[in-house]
This record gives structure tokens, sequence and C-alpha cells, in this order.
């Protein structure tokens, strides 16, 4: 499932996911990125209420919510904070090119993260650059 296209059934598997963790903290900004060196997608979620001391109590809290789905592999997902500077890219790509809602782009760079492809979703109303 990785390293093939990512399928709408991932997508929104993905979309529940960052729904479900909202509820625990607020995701910034959530994208798929397929690397560039691996060849693997994985699922960032972004938050101001994420850092280095919390990131243990953050995958325990995305393992909860992943149970049993069949779309998502709890090791395709990172949880970073929102001033990492992959995150920060990321948004500072959706304001640059005032796209708001979910989109794909290919071949770009976010911050040190190098991406064949990746599919960004709508930000959340609540978040800000």
């Amino acid at each position: 499932m990785d390293q093939g296209p990512l399928v709408r059934q991932q997508i929104d598997a993905g979309e529940k996911l960052i729904a479900d963790f909202s509820a625990y903290k607020p995701v910034a900004v959530a994208f798929w990125a397929k690397e560039s060196d691996g060849g693997n997608w994985y699922l960032y979620l972004a938050s101001d209420q994420i850092d280095d001391s919390t990131t243990n109590a953050d995958y325990g809290e995305v393992l909860r919510l992943i149970g049993q789905q069949v779309w998502l592999d709890p090791f395709q997902v990172k949880v970073i904070g929102a001033d990492d500077p992959i995150a920060r890219a990321v948004l500072d790509f959706i304001w640059k090119s005032h796209n708001l809602v979910p989109s794909r782009c290919f071949s770009r760079r976010f911050g040190a993260l190098s991406v064949d492809e990746a599919y960004i979703y709508a930000m959340p109303a609540t978040a800000s650059v």
C-alpha cells in the first residue's frame, strides 16, 4: 500500500484520523507526502501543541485512534510541531498559492523534506501561519 499511488480510501481514512486527532490536539496542517528518497507515503499531522516532550503520548493517541482501520498503518503517521520547518513550508505553500482546499502537488521541497508527490488537506478554519 505504501509505494503505490495514494488512493481515496487512504485519503478518507487520513481525514477521519485528522478529525479525531483534532479533538485531542488541534491540527494546524495535515498532509500525505511520498518522500523522494524512500518512495513511501507518510501522513503528517502538525499541531502547535506537539513538541519533543509530547510525542510519545501523541503517537499513543494515533495508535488508539487508528485502531483496526484497514487503510492506515500507524507507522505511516508522523506527528510534528506546527513550528517544524516542514510544517511551516507546507503552510507557506498553502498561503502563497491561495489554495485552501485539498490539493495535490508534485516534485516539491517542504523544508528539508523532498517529495515526489503530496496531498495537502484543507486547512482547518482555526489554523494560522
